[in-house]
């Protein structure tokens, strides 16, 4: 049986007709249906199976996505509504939002302040969801609490958003970035593993030497990730100063042309305010700076041996590839034809990168004009493919026991101003003007895999 007609059989035991004719499946309805046009092609093999609508105000601004693939739920950091929500991964609905964020922020001009704006970054263990607001705190939420979900607002010190974070894989230490205070710091926090009850705390500051992020040029943090076979943190640094000698990390007038790095991360060592410089292999800490890529988005890949990290141009604009760097040896390859991404996902479920690439059109890639749900072989290091999504889209998760990919699309400019989508791509895969989160499927077959890596090979060989 085809991974489609298994959860066509699984979604229909679990919401029964009614739900599965109003999806893509097959769609007899006379209202707009979703997953139409330029960003639901028929030739891909991640195929868009529905759309997801969320209540309340139209998307406008959103952050980071996170799955939980044990509880089959899906995290929003949903600005337009000022919380988190929580979209069922087996029955696709939705199932409420967490209030109690700052939402969205307006500048003096009208558009959205995202350094001031929450929530911002996710991430879950268990019970517990941990999720980073635009006045730099930390919420601490019990997710089996319904009546008083947020268990605590614990301040990192700064004046901006806590935006995009990492989980120990025990649940019990979370690494966090300050991304838009300047200089950018990160903060160690202990978490509550699989306790019952709150006791998460801030242990210490991050901070790197001034010489790899000078103060004053708007310099960041951005997302990390946690390698449980290093036992490390690698945090994404998008640009640093001297990578290479002399170049222009905004110091001076015109293009960036400095690269980014990696700050490496031993939370064991860490119990105190603590500083890294450049990279020490005695203790495998510190900065490592990338070659050819400033990163925005991290995640570890297959058997916790390597990590994909999201160059983008819109941090340095000759950055036009994705790099996949080794945890253990630091080396690295470039992955060409897609880049531009902010999130990143490594989906254990069908051993594919997931990229939120909303900047891919900055590269002149062919093909790609705007943001693009990027698709990468993990196995093979082949780009696969690029299917276009509303403007901004730069956030993915995956359920890697559902196979199940979860694309947020904003709403129309028409409908929610600067911000909002200039396409007509997101209205169509969400089947409506008030923005979504498309949700997509790869089909996984064990006689699909084989000829899905011959096509990758063949494909970026020609």
């Amino acid at each position: 049986m085809s991974a489609q007609n298994k959860l066509r059989k699984h979604l229909y035991s679990s919401v029964g007709p009614a739900l599965l004719a109003a999806m893509s499946f097959a769609s007899t309805s006379a209202v707009a249906a979703p997953c139409t046009g330029p960003g639901a092609p028929t030739t891909t093999q991640t195929k868009c199976l529905t759309a997801v609508t969320i209540p309340g105000n139209p998307l406008r601004s959103f952050d980071i996505s996170w799955v939980n693939p044990d509880r089959a739920e899906y995290y929003f950091a949903d600005r337009s509504n000022s919380g988190i929500d929580v979209i069922d991964t087996q029955t696709l609905k939705f199932k409420r939002t967490i209030g109690g964020f700052v939402g969205v922020v307006l500048a003096p001009n009208g558009t959205v302040n995202n350094n001031l704006s929450g929530p911002d970054g996710v991430t879950s263990h268990g019970r517990w969801l941990y999720a980073g607001d635009g006045n730099s705190t930390l919420k601490v939420i019990d997710l089996n609490n319904l009546g008083t979900p947020i268990q605590a607002s614990i301040s990192t010190g700064g004046t901006t958003r806590v935006d995009e974070m990492a989980l120990t894989t025990d649940g019990k230490l979370l690494v966090a970035a300050n991304n838009a205070e300047d200089p950018p710091f990160a903060t160690l926090f202990k978490a509550n593993g699989d306790a019952s009850t709150n006791s998460a705390s801030k242990i210490a500051k991050i901070t790197v030497d001034a010489t790899i992020i000078p103060a004053g040029a708007g310099l960041s943090l951005e997302q990390p990730a946690w390698d449980p076979r290093t036992q490390r943190f690698y945090n994404s640094i998008p640009v640093i100063a001297n990578n290479p000698t002399g170049c222009n990390y905004g110091q001076l007038s015109g293009p960036i042309t400095c690269h980014g790095g990696l700050l490496v991360i031993d939370p064991s060592a860490i119990h105190s305010d603590t500083t890294f410089g450049a990279y020490n292999p005695t203790t495998d800490t510190g900065v490592v700076a990338l070659p050819a890529c400033s990163p925005n988005g991290a995640t570890v890949g297959p058997d916790d041996k390597v990590l994909m990290l999201g160059c983008t141009p819109g941090n340095n604009p000759s950055d036009t590839q994705t790099t996949i760097i080794s945890a253990k040896t630091k080396q690295s390859v470039s992955v060409n034809g897609i880049t531009g991404s902010d999130e990143v996902w490594f989906n254990a479920g069908d051993n594919r990168y997931y990229l939120g690439a909303s900047k891919a059109g900055l590269a002149g890639l062919p093909g790609i004009t705007g943001a693009v749900l990027g698709v990468v072989n993990a196995g093979t290091k082949f780009f696969i493919e690029a299917i276009p999504q509303s403007a901004n889209s730069h956030s993915v998760a995956a359920d890697s026991k559902r196979n199940l990919i979860f694309v947020p699309q904003v709403a129309p400019t028409s409908v929610v101003g600067a911000g909002g989508d200039t396409t007509t791509v997101g209205a169509g895969i969400c089947g409506g003007n008030s923005g979504c989160v498309g949700v997509y499927q790869h089909k996984v077959d064990d006689d699909d895999h084989d000829g899905d890596d011959d096509h990758d090979k063949h494909a970026d060989n020609r």
